[in-house]
C-alpha cells in the first residue's frame, strides 16, 4: 500500500523523462549460491564499447552524439521498424496509454538494444525489450 501511495506521487511527465524503470526483485538464494558465472564486467565493457563505436559511425561528424540524444529527424532515419515491430509499438502505445515522449524513448532504447546485439535493424525482440523497460508506465496506467 505504501509503495502504491508513493508511486501515485510520481507525475506522468516526470516519469516520461526516465528511460529505464524496472523493478528489481530480491535474488533467490539458489541463484546467489549457483556456481555458474554471469556476464563478466570485461565482456560487458566490450559490448558497450562496440555499441558506442556503432553510434560514432552512425552519427559521423557529431561523434559525441549517442542514441539517447537523437532528435526526431534522426529517430525517423535510424529507428525504422518493420511491420511486426510497428504493430507491437502501436499496441503498446494504445494498451499502456504512452505519451509521444515515451514513444520516442522506447525507440531510442530499442536502437541501443539493437546496437548491443550488433544488429543493423531494430527487430521486434529489441522493441519488446525496450517496452518492457517501461514497467512504471504499466503500473501507473493500471491504476
Amino acid at each position: 500500500m505504501q509503495i502504491e501511495r508513493y508511486m501515485g506521487r510520481i507525475s506522468g511527465p516526470l516519469l516520461d523523462r526516465i528511460d529505464l524503470h524496472i523493478e528489481v526483485p530480491a535474488v533467490p538464494y539458489q541463484e546467489l549460491a549457483a556456481t555458474a558465472d554471469g556476464t563478466s564486467s570485461a565482456v560487458m565493457r566490450q559490448q558497450v564499447h562496440r555499441a558506442r563505436e556503432i553510434q560514432r559511425q552512425r552519427f559521423g561528424a557529431d561523434s559525441r552524439r549517442v542514441n539517447s540524444r537523437m532528435n526526431s529527424k534522426q529517430l525517423r532515419k535510424h529507428c525504422v521498424l518493420d511491420e511486426a515491430a510497428r504493430k507491437l509499438l502501436e499496441q503498446a502505445m494504445e494498451d499502456l496509454g504512452l505519451s509521444a515522449r515515451a514513444h520516442d524513448r522506447i525507440l531510442r532504447m530499442a536502437r541501443t538494444i539493437a546496437d548491443l546485439d550488433d544488429a543493423a535493424d531494430i527487430k521486434e525482440s529489441h522493441l519488446s525489450e525496450a517496452i518492457n523497460y517501461r514497467s512504471l508506465d504499466r503500473k501507473l496506467w493500471a491504476r
